[in-house]
């Protein structure tokens, strides 16, 4: 018998990020490469109006481990939820996560990958920002939020940067509501709650490598008043749920 290999799945959303995808392929494709066995670049394109499919059509010539995925635009977080999904249905047995945008670093991935076996969920610390200080307000506003609604303290809950047991999240995600937008917000939190194994590492967040972002100060802002109140109502289900 040969040795089993972790299966990896390394899903991305992407929307309109024609001016991106094909450097991101190249920066992320090794990975999968490394990692061998079933493991696939999974990159969920969100409805994008532009080439962003077409390149990951073409890229598929020579990237046989890329799986691109067109679906209907949903946002990230309903986007990054259809991907966590996606792998669980192919039976992966790590979950990554990352955006399209050139901000992470692939080089940073094998420290995660090196712990994966220790902790239910990896995730990246965004220590070094050079997304602008409007972006590291929002993280901190953020986290403050999640300290008045859940009673929890998350080093960054965003982060999109983690490693994820597939077995742990497959329990995990029955607790996020269909198509939320802040999904990876919840599940740090969920995981949290749940003292389950979470250990985070610092990380480089860098600019934005080409294109615009999609989300802008006044979506975020919606987004957010939107956040608080399904917060509230989620925290309740989870002490019916947890019996506190």
């Amino acid at each position: 018998m040969g040795i089993q290999v972790d299966k990896l799945y390394l899903i991305m959303p992407a929307y309109n990020e024609e001016d991106n995808i094909k450097g991101v392929i190249e920066d992320w494709y090794p990975i999968v490469e490394k990692t061998g066995g079933d493991s696939r670049l999974v990159i969920l394109d969100d409805g994008s109006k532009d080439r962003t499919y077409s390149i990951l059509q073409e890229a598929c010539a020579s990237h046989p481990l890329l799986l691109p995925v067109k679906k209907e635009n949903q946002g990230h977080g309903a986007t990054v939820l259809y991907g966590y999904r996606y792998a669980l249905e192919r039976n992966a047995d790590y979950i990554f996560q990352t955006d399209s945008d050139g901000q992470t670093d692939p080089g940073e991935f094998c420290e995660f990958w090196q712990q994966r076996e220790q902790y239910d969920m990896v995730i990246g610390h965004r220590c070094k920002r050079e997304d602008g200080p409007s972006r590291v307000f929002v993280t901190q506003v953020l986290k403050l939020v999640i300290r008045l609604c859940f009673h929890e303290d998350v080093t960054d809950a965003n982060t999109p940067f983690r490693l994820m047991k597939a077995e742990v999240l497959r329990e995990q995600i029955r607790l996020v509501p269909e198509n939320f937008n802040l999904s990876n917000v919840l599940l740090s939190v969920i995981y949290a709650k749940k003292d389950l194994k979470v250990k985070y590492i610092p990380i480089t967040f860098r600019p934005r490598q080409g294109g615009e972002n999609s989300i802008n100060l006044k979506k975020i802002f919606g987004i957010g008043c939107q956040a608080v109140r399904d917060f509230w109502r989620i925290n309740r289900m989870f002490q019916k749920d947890l019996g506190k």
